[in-house]
């Protein structure tokens, strides 16, 4: 009977200091395993509150930048377009008109011809018009003088000028005998006919004489 009170004895206190071992490594295993959660969630709250400051700074830059990007731009364009983006002269609100415009001693002849705003509106035209003479052998087609041609805006009732420069006919013959002038406007389809008023005929050529010539718009006279 002692031999098996000892025993059990033995058993009890072997599962005492078992229960005790497990519950220090429980204790010991909750204290490691905390201070990780924590470490988590303070990193986690440090983290948010660091993105949350980066991305109001980034929104307030972006913000005040585009803001003051996009004030400017528009500025710009309004400035722009008050300078001199305003729509192009259409032919219909165009008068034409054309004039002698040959100096005495000239060795070529000279027609002047107008553009005069009636559309109501600011317009703006830019290069060269199309010029053609109408004559008794054909259309004759004004070569461009190649003159820098900048863009022009006209207010309402304002006019520009460009000129056409041709071969005086001195030949004593008839020549080609001029019967009309056509005018196109830049960047326009729509042309007008005018009657030519310089010199009735142009010399008889083989193509090697000088030719009829159109400067840029804002020209006056002499064809440049």
């Amino acid at each position: 009977m002692r031999v098996r009170k000892l025993t059990i004895a033995a058993m009890a206190l072997a599962a005492g200091l078992s229960l005790t071992a497990c519950q220090n490594d429980d204790a010991a295993a909750g204290q490691s395993t905390a201070p990780p959660a924590a470490s988590t969630a303070a990193s986690s709250d440090g983290g948010s509150g660091s993105a949350g400051s980066d991305s109001a700074e980034s929104s307030n830059g972006t913000g005040g930048t585009g803001g003051t990007e996009g004030t400017e731009g528009s500025g710009g364009t309004g400035g722009a377009g008050e300078e001199g983006k305003a729509a192009k002269c259409s032919t219909d609100e165009l008068e034409i008109t054309a004039a002698d415009a040959t100096v005495g001693g000239d060795t070529e002849g000279t027609v002047a011809v107008d553009l005069e705003n009636g559309g109501g509106r600011d317009c703006s035209l830019a290069g060269y018009a199309g010029v053609d003479l109408k004559t008794n052998s054909g259309t004759v087609s004004a070569e461009r003088t190649g003159d820098p041609a900048p863009r022009v805006v006209l207010k309402d009732g304002e006019t520009v000028t460009f000129g056409i420069t041709y071969p005086v006919n001195d030949s004593g013959g008839s020549g080609v005998r001029i019967t009309g002038l056509v005018v196109t406007p830049p960047d326009e389809t729509k042309s007008v006919t005018l009657d030519w008023p310089g010199g009735a005929s142009l010399p008889v050529t083989d193509g090697s004489g000088t030719p009829v010539r159109v400067g840029p718009l804002g020209s006056a006279g002499q064809g440049g």
